[in-house]
């Protein structure tokens, strides 16, 4: 589960419990009138003193959960199936010390049984439906008699019950059953609607950002074109002057003017890589070559970096690469490299997908900043624009693919970060 998502958890169970406070406050009230009406307006031999006490730590209960739903502490599931149990508990106690099963307030049992099926999933639903008919069919035969509402068939301590308060019982079993069956499900089918509903959301939302910075890029690249051609042209002539000069070996100036050269070579690759994105006839080629050419291509920005590149598990197949993956890869290589000057590449495929290991050996991820990588604008990088894993992400699970970070720690001391890259292939046989 993502951070996003368990946020979003806990803040509907902690709506969930508020409401569940709610429901104890409006219970609680009606017992504390129905108890002064029949102990002090009209009496039916109710033993006050014991459903007070009972009253009394359930109102403390009542108000510790509504506490306890202001904290900032996280709300999980089973704190709020607990809550209903107890619920279920005080009910019970109340209901031994006012007749049993015969009490006419029997059926609020439904009321615990129906927030579960709506709230939780369905195995805690189905424990606090056996909850609440253990309880009722315990009552059926320990309970406490009020001759004022007692069936005037039934037999108090006897072995029978009569048949209306079998029936009631037959009854609330039934609706039990239906509740967790159909509602449950219901909330369920609710529940998954509503999820889909956010994901859409953030795709969106995540599609309306790239666009943003595609505009961006676009321009960007544009106004790139100027500098680099002036940049080439001096670079040029300053290697005329040194061959001039008899100076045939200038190490510096070669490796300037090659990155001059991969610079415009890649504002190029961004006019084709959109060109070819809307061509709805993609190619398929070779797996190894398609990732051999990646790396050459990364190896060529990064001329001074040690890489150790490996092919394991492989098998002799052709897939179709949409032309955006090839940068989403290039990206988080570059990130390995920025982090040290030794990165391992381990990359294996099969038929469904490739497995891309990015191991670098540098200093790791700011723990604090974990969850929101991958987000627009966020680095851990002093020099970073946030954009690059961003952008990986986003295209790779528009594909189908992942991308997952972590800190490592070999036994020699070696840290480092792993990046893995899941990406589901259409391959074709060759």
């Amino acid at each position: 589960m993502t951070k996003d998502a368990y946020q979003q958890t806990s803040s509907a169970v902690r709506q969930n419990l508020i409401r569940l406070s709610s429901i104890r406050a409006v219970a609680l009230l009606g017992q504390i009138a129905a108890l002064i009406y029949f102990t002090q307006i009209s009496p039916i031999g109710l033993p006050a003193t014991a459903i007070t006490l009972i009253l009394a730590v359930y109102a403390s209960v009542t108000a510790a959960t509504w506490q306890r739903s202001r904290m900032q502490v996280p709300i999980t599931d089973n704190e709020f199936f607990v809550h209903l149990l107890i619920d279920i508990l005080f009910f019970s106690l109340l209901l031994y010390f006012s007749g049993g099963a015969s009490n006419p307030f029997i059926s609020y049992y439904l009321i615990p049984i129906s927030i579960a099926a709506i709230t939780l999933s369905r195995r805690y639903s189905i424990f606090v439906a056996l909850a609440a008919m253990a309880a009722y069919s315990l009552l059926l035969k320990f309970y406490m008699p009020i001759a004022a509402i007692a069936p005037a068939h039934q037999h108090h301590g006897g072995g029978n019950n009569s048949l209306h308060i079998l029936g009631m019982w037959a009854n609330f079993a039934i609706s039990a059953g239906i509740i967790i069956y159909f509602i449950s499900r219901m909330a369920s089918a609710l529940k998954i609607q509503q999820q889909e509903i956010a994901l859409q959301r953030e795709a969106q939302l995540r599609d309306e950002q790239l666009l943003a910075v595609g505009t961006l890029a676009a321009g960007t690249a544009h106004e790139l074109g100027t500098p680099l051609n002036t940049m080439k042209l001096i670079v040029d002539e300053m290697m005329v002057s040194e061959i001039t000069d008899g100076n045939l070996n200038n190490s510096d100036l070669s490796l300037l003017n090659q990155q001059i050269d991969q610079c415009k070579t890649t504002l190029k690759q961004l006019l084709t890589t959109a060109e070819e994105s809307q061509s709805s006839r993609l190619k398929s080629q070779p797996v190894e070559n398609y990732f051999t050419k990646v790396l050459e291509r990364w190896q060529l920005m990064r001329p001074t970096l040690k890489a150790n590149i490996h092919f394991s598990d492989c098998i002799d197949s052709a897939a179709v690469f949409h032309p955006t993956i090839a940068q989403s890869i290039l990206n988080l290589l570059n990130n390995a490299a920025d982090a040290s000057t030794h990165v391992d590449v381990n990359i294996n495929w099969n038929t469904d997908r490739a497995t891309i290991d990015i191991r670098d050996y540098g200093a790791g991820l700011d723990p604090e900043k974990m969850d929101s990588l991958g987000e627009a604008f966020v680095t851990d990088k002093a020099d970073g624009l946030g954009l690059g894993l961003f952008l990986s992400q986003a295209t790779l699970t528009r594909f189908g693919g992942s991308v997952s970070l972590k800190n490592i720690a070999d036994s020699d001391g070696q840290g480092g970060t792993l990046t893995r890259i899941l990406l589901p292939l259409e391959v074709s046989a060759e």
